[in-house]
């Protein structure tokens, strides 16, 4: 029985028909992929299912099992607590049950012999079942794995929420509903805001997941690691495709091939008909052209004809074009670092690295958040300054840059009048034709720059860097805000280009099919890797398959480790992960004994032996906080 059933779903707003007849299914334990264009009603897909929006035709049910949970991409979320009071809330029926059996053992405790004591000890028992069922004594671990597999550090636990990010906001709006284990959950980007290692663990707990998940989402790597089925959404109706996105992507191309014939063969015929009967509707042959109209009408409306194809098969492939006077030769140097720093305040971004790019190479570069990235590049185009270290650029090369900030483009201006200035004598008629192929047709270019979405800033933007004709890109994050068929665009652009490249980038799929070669920068050091994303990931699963190999550690190079401030050191250090994860199991279960002790009457007349038990959870209790704290640094550190 399908947990979910979308049935010829028609939803319209104002003029705007945003889905015609969708119908769609999704099995209790299937995990499906849903794609399509920015503005196309995939969120409106997720509020209908939701129940927050009614359909103006059709059917939305979902079966009485398939409890859901559903994370918007601007989620609400408390401001007032700390982010794990916050998050924590989750558990707010445990920790509840927890209070309670710490003050019926208290007045235990205060009893001894009196006739209330078998009553108490009965509550007692009670609380203490539901909170074993509850999981009660692994509550806390679940939460620290979680946020901490998200990227939160234990220093931002005490952080209130009112004073985090927008970014911070929405990750810990993604730790509560994974720690509510809901069987469906309706996942609205869920990756956004979430760096490359964040992405990574997202991907392992939903691969572990018990149950099933709808997953809005640009990632394509994601989708190829977890989607069973690919949904979408194009022109208002649904489309589903078997197997994950690489699936989908090669099934869709022979479909638009196939389409894009059948257009061309049914509008040459729509054309010859036409030509036929608007040139015998008033001759000898008038009977014979009414009787063709007629059955040319009927079969227009029948929908016999392929009248329109879709945005992708329409898609213009964009060309970055070189200067004529540039440094061109294989194996001329592009740019050179040596002995390269950077600190800000107390803390280290970067030491010691030393890279090379050569003219014509793709190079890039990624990591998790805070790890200096964009400041590299800010120092390559002289816009900050190194600590150490040398940087040489080649002189010869026209640079064309993309940073983050979109701090280049001019709000007051058009999108139209924005491209023009770019390129000077351009007609509005090239102007046009460029910004067609980003996909602004019609008015769209006459909208001023401030109002566009941060989508069609970066559309912008990239239409602007290929008027420079540079030699040389340096792009960071130039994938931010666009949507799967943007990003196919701008790769298809690269991989034509013959000049160099050098990005950052978290979109993992983006730098499978760019990159060359790849810097990875980390809080622990860097590493340069010949090959792409897929060819890193194979290289430290293979390190971390071989743990006992004394090469492992030599691998990436140490920076500022001895800089972090040092936590107090643990008997626990010495020991693995696996051999943690076992002595915490062992932990949760000796408390869960020792707290039903606390029902035995025998105990409970005894001062002395109810004060010795309650010193024996308060140190299990320690003991279990000092080996959940070693498990979660021996994790981080077996991450890298």
């Amino acid at each position: 029985m399908a947990a979910i059933n979308v049935q010829n779903v028609t939803v319209q707003f104002g003029t705007q028909v945003v889905l015609d007849e969708a119908s769609f299914e999704v099995g209790p334990d299937e995990r499906l992929g849903f794609i399509g264009p920015n503005g196309t009603g995939k969120t409106t897909i997720f509020r209908l299912i939701a129940g927050e929006l009614e359909p103006d035709l059709g059917v939305v049910t979902t079966a009485k099992s398939a409890r859901i949970g559903y994370l918007k991409q601007e989620p609400e979320i408390g401001l007032s607590r700390t982010l794990h009071d916050e998050v924590g809330s989750v558990f707010d029926d445990l920790l509840q049950m927890e209070k309670r059996m710490h003050e019926l053992s208290e007045e235990m405790a205060k009893l001894h012999d009196d006739p209330k004591l078998p009553e108490l000890m009965v509550q007692y028992e009670k609380v203490n079942a539901r909170f074993l069922a509850a999981g009660g004594y692994n509550f806390e671990t679940r939460l620290n794995e979680i946020l901490h597999g998200l990227g939160f550090s234990q220093a931002d636990y005490e952080l209130l929420m009112s004073a985090l990010s927008g970014g911070q906001k929405c990750r810990a709006a993604l730790a509560k509903l994974l720690l509510q284990d809901k069987p469906m959950l309706l996942l609205d980007e869920p990756t956004n805001h979430l760096d490359i290692d964040a992405v990574r663990w997202l991907e392992k707990f939903l691969c572990e997941h018990q149950g099933g998940a709808v997953i809005i989402s640009h990632d394509r790597y994601l989708l190829d690691r977890l989607a069973q089925r690919i949904i979408e959404l194009e022109r208002r109706k649904i489309y589903s495709f078997p197997g994950n996105y690489s699936n989908y992507a090669q099934v869709k191309e022979l479909r638009l091939l196939t389409e894009q014939r059948e257009f061309e063969k049914d509008q040459a015929f729509l054309k010859k008909e036409r030509e036929f009967i608007a040139k015998h509707m008033a001759g000898q042959r008038t009977k014979e052209a009414q009787g063709r109209r007629t059955r040319l009408e009927r079969r227009l409306r029948e929908g016999e004809f392929v009248t329109e194809t879709s945005a992708k098969a329409k898609r213009t492939k964009l060309n970055f074009e070189q200067s004529t006077a540039s440094a061109k030769r294989s194996g001329q140097v592009a740019l050179r670092c040596d002995e390269l720093a950077k600190r800000y305040d107390k803390k280290q971004l970067f030491a010691d690295l030393m890279i090379q790019v050569s003219v014509g190479e793709r190079f890039g570069i990624t990591g998790p958040n805070g790890t200096g990235k964009s400041t590299l590049l800010k120092i390559i185009m002289n816009q900050v300054a190194q600590d150490a270290g040398t940087v040489e650029l080649n002189p010869a090369l026209h640079i064309g840059y993309y940073d983050q900030e979109h701090s280049e483009l001019d709000e007051g201006r058009t999108v139209i009048e924005e491209i023009r200035s770019a390129s000077k004598g351009m007609s509005e008629a090239s102007a046009r034709s460029l910004l067609a192929q980003y996909l602004f047709h019609g008015d769209d270019v006459f909208k001023e720059v401030r109002k566009l979405s941060g989508g069609e800033q970066s559309r912008v933007r990239l239409a602007k860097l290929i008027l420079q004709e540079p030699d040389m890109l340096i792009l960071d994050e130039p994938t931010n805000h666009l949507d799967i068929p943007s990003r196919e665009v701008l790769e298809d652009a690269l991989l034509g280009y013959t000049g160099t490249i050098l990005v950052i980038s978290h979109d993992r799929y983006f730098l499978d099919r760019i990159v060359d070669r790849l810097l990875v920068i980390r809080r622990e050091g860097h590493q340069v890797y010949n090959g792409n994303y897929s060819f890193y990931i194979e290289q430290i699963e293979r390190e971390q398959a071989n743990k006992k190999e004394p090469a492992k550690k030599k691998q990436i190079k140490r920076t500022d480790k001895e800089n972090k401030p040092k936590r107090k050191s643990s008997i626990f250090d010495r020991y693995g992960v696996d051999e943690l994860e076992a002595m915490i199991i062992d932990h949760e279960e000796q408390l869960g004994l020792l707290h039903e002790k606390f029902g035995d009457p025998e105990i409970n007349k005894d001062p002395e032996a109810l004060e010795e038990l309650k010193e024996k959870v308060e140190a299990l209790e320690r003991e279990l906080a000092e080996i959940d704290e070693a498990w979660q640094e021996r994790a981080e550190m077996d991450s890298l």
